[in-house]
């Protein structure tokens, strides 16, 4: 391409046939958002339905394959989808996971609960969301794939940028469904039947997704591909069999995709769940908080890709890694004082401390919610952080059963193991009782107190969050796409996409909890995304290409 051809495209607008590709490439990532927040926001109603019945054995196995489709199966999806795609084509393989995915969220909406078929309710369950897991493992490589391809030069971070603001269409999409239902049919039946009308709404996305996908054409850069006879016979094996391909797949796992993770989570779901679990801030303001939010964030997404268009892709990422680093942990002590100022007023004034041994606390890493800690170090350590109270570690002798200190009080924990069910429960009862009785009489709230919320200032700090996930996340389609042969690009770029996203972003929320209740610090959680994306600003600044000009045909 000579440069005065470069210079028209990256000047001209798009087309209405490109923007119908990227129109119909996004319809997939909203429907997968769609169905992620759907999920996430009934998971209370649909475990009802479907594992009230089983023993709490089955009910932890139940809860384990639930979590692992929506997060561990991703990769082998990407796997599974990416070899077809580089083998067959863009355009048919995201179609198959686009009719997969929109499939099995209908049929949950459609399936009889263990009232009706038993045993059978969560085995189809859990079915139909590991059917799901591997066909949004080969969603997102295939839409960011094929709209690059159609892309002209000099317009790859701005075109693949749009998928990218799918997650925040998908989730309005997905209140705005979720509450029109229940204020149609009512709480009661909304909890007992109601809740099916999002899931079985989704035939409408799914058919308007594979009608629009239908009339689109192949990739021009796979077909001409195909035509010289240069596809990949083997994608996985060439992907991964090889140091020079797998190298690029460990930088960009590592010095890209980890750290935009970490900082995407951050950004939307700890944020949230640093709001409502930690700073104690009603759900309904908190998540109206996140949505605002978004929804002044979202539009930098594009900007930032477009962005990447002229000066590169790898500074913005690299410096919203490093902005990160730099700022995140004044950015959450923000959200703290603005958010609750009550509850940071009384970690000032009344510090707390657990003696304990410390070969006895666990590290409570929880993914699956359904773990129980029954020492009474984690007993102790659990409440307070579940409590948001900061507390010091004082090591104590072996054997020695913990107590916590709250002025000039001692509470006493207990050990759990040996007891039943119900004695434990009922110590549980007691000891949760009185310390909580002592935390408020020492001032820790209960809940944010939304008259000294100061709105302004938290959403500061939360548009901030957001400003850094745009950096990160609106080049970085256009940078997988680039970084890896045309041959085995669908294969390539999906399985790391989704280890990152499933696996170092799908667990911040557990393990910053687990690093709070072992820290006894409320802000020992941000160390992970920190870290993490300190590791992806190294490894991203060493060996990381700049990829904006590549021949994406190559």
């Amino acid at each position: 391409m000579n440069t005065s051809t470069y210079a028209v495209q990256k000047q001209r607008g798009m087309t209405r046939d490109e923007r119908k590709i990227v129109f119909a490439s996004s319809l997939g990532a909203v429907f997968e958002w769609y169905d992620f927040y759907l999920y996430g926001s009934l998971a209370a109603i649909v475990g009802k339905q479907f594992f009230s019945g089983v023993n709490e054995t089955a009910g932890f196995i139940f809860a384990l394959l639930a979590f692992a489709a929506g997060f561990a199966v991703r990769p082998f999806g990407a796997l599974v989808f990416g070899r077809l795609g580089d083998l067959v084509g863009r355009k048919y393989t995201f179609l198959i996971t686009i009719l997969l995915m929109g499939a099995s969220t209908f049929v949950v909406g459609v399936l009889p609960s263990y009232a009706s078929i038993g045993i059978a309710a969560p085995v189809l369950l859990i079915l139909l969301r590991l059917i799901q897991g591997l066909a949004l493992g080969g969603e997102y490589g295939g839409a960011a794939t094929y709209v690059a391809e159609h892309s002209p030069a000099g317009k790859r971070g701005a075109f693949t940028a749009w998928i990218q603001t799918t997650a925040t269409l998908g989730f309005f999409l997905s209140l705005l469904i979720v509450l029109g239902s229940r204020l149609t049919v009512g709480e009661e039946k909304f909890a007992d039947w109601g809740w099916r009308i999002p899931f079985v709404f989704s035939i409408v996305l799914v058919s308007l997704s594979v009608w629009i996908r239908l009339s689109l054409h192949e990739s021009p850069v796979f077909l001409k591909m195909k035509a010289e006879n240069a596809t990949s016979k083997a994608p996985i094996k060439e992907a991964f069999g090889e140091w020079k391909n797998v190298r690029l797949v460990l930088v960009a796992l590592f010095g890209l995709v980890a750290g935009q993770s970490v900082i995407w989570y951050a950004g939307q779901f700890y944020a949230l769940f640093f709001l409502t679990q930690t700073l104690k801030v009603e759900a309904v303001t908190a998540n109206l908080l996140i949505a605002v939010a978004l929804l002044i964030g979202t539009p930098m997404i594009v900007f930032f890709g477009a962005l990447s268009d002229r000066i590169g892709r790898k500074p913005i990422m690299l410096a919203g890694f490093f902005l990160a680093v730099v700022f995140y942990f004044p950015i959450f002590h923000g959200l703290a004082r603005y958010a609750n100022p009550v509850l940071v007023e009384a970690q000032e004034r009344a510090p707390v401390t657990v003696v304990a041994d410390p070969k006895a606390c666990s590290f409570q890493f929880n993914p699956v919610g359904t773990s129980q800690f029954v020492r009474s170090c984690d007993i102790a350590k659990s409440f307070l952080a579940k409590a948001s109270v900061n507390y010091t570690n004082v090591e104590a002798p072996a054997g020695t059963v913990a107590t916590v200190r709250v002025g000039e009080r001692e509470i006493p924990s207990f050990e759990g193991a040996g007891l039943s069910a119900a004695q434990r429960a009922a110590k549980l009862k007691e000891f949760n009782t009185e310390l909580g009785r002592q935390i408020d009489a020492v001032g820790y709230p209960k809940t944010a107190d939304l008259k000294r919320l100061n709105y302004p200032m938290v959403m500061l700090m939360l548009v901030c969050l957001v400003f850094l996930v745009a950096m990160v996340y609106g080049p970085i389609a256009a940078s997988l796409v680039e970084l890896f042969p045309t041959r085995i690009r669908y294969t390539a770029m999906s399985l790391p996409y989704h280890i990152g996203n499933g696996w170092f972003g799908g667990f911040l929320p557990t393990t910053a909890f687990a690093l709070v209740a072992a820290t006894g610090n409320i802000y020992a959680g941000v160390w992970y995304p920190v870290v993490i994306a300190a590791v992806s600003f190294v490894v991203g600044l060493v060996f990381l290409p700049e990829t904006k000009n590549r021949n994406i045909e190559a």
